[in-house]
């Protein structure tokens, strides 16, 4: 009967040790870094500059580098014209995702309500469809954009005006 214990309490340790090994637990850490908050400041607005028109019409192209062009009837004058110029600041070498206007945006005379359309947005420097790095730190863009222009009818003497956005976040 003693054997028969001790082989029973034998059993019992060993199924006892094998659940103890059936079980592991270990600690690990977990972290996080808070990173700078994004900052975008207008340097230059978007300017277009001087032009007339004769009858047809037509368009303006300004460059993110600043090179403005017409077709059409549009005669380009004076006047000072330039791209948008945003300064962007945040974490050193981080990616940005850069996304400037889809479609078009309108342009309003106040005298007239007449309106002009600003469209086929382009920025430098992006790359891939909207990615921009901020080298330590910072980030100059520029933006420039497409005028279409009606005829004098359409679009007559005056200033126009309008806002478009442009949305900075972190990639």
């Amino acid at each position: 009967m003693k054997f028969f214990k001790y082989i029973l309490v034998t059993y019992f340790l060993i199924g006892f040790n094998l659940v103890l090994f059936s079980q592991s637990s270990i600690s690990s850490i977990a972290t996080a870094e808070i990173i700078e908050v994004l900052k975008a400041a207008e340097i230059n607005s978007l300017k277009f500059g001087r032009f007339s028109l004769e009858s047809v019409g037509g368009e303006i192209r300004l460059t993110p580098d600043g090179v403005r062009t017409s077709v059409g009837d549009v005669a380009l004058t004076g006047g000072s014209y330039n791209p948008a110029v945003f300064q962007v600041a945040g974490q050193s070498d981080a990616t940005l995702n850069i996304i400037l206007p889809v479609g078009s945006v309108v342009l309003v005379n106040p005298n007239t309500g007449k309106t002009l359309e600003v469209y086929k947005w382009e920025a430098n420097p992006i790359q891939n469809g909207g990615i921009a790095v901020l080298t330590k730190g910072s980030l100059l863009l520029k933006v420039g954009a497409t005028l279409k222009v009606g005829t004098l009818s359409e679009n007559p003497v005056g200033k126009y005006s309008g806002t478009y956005t442009i949305t900075f976040s972190y990639d």
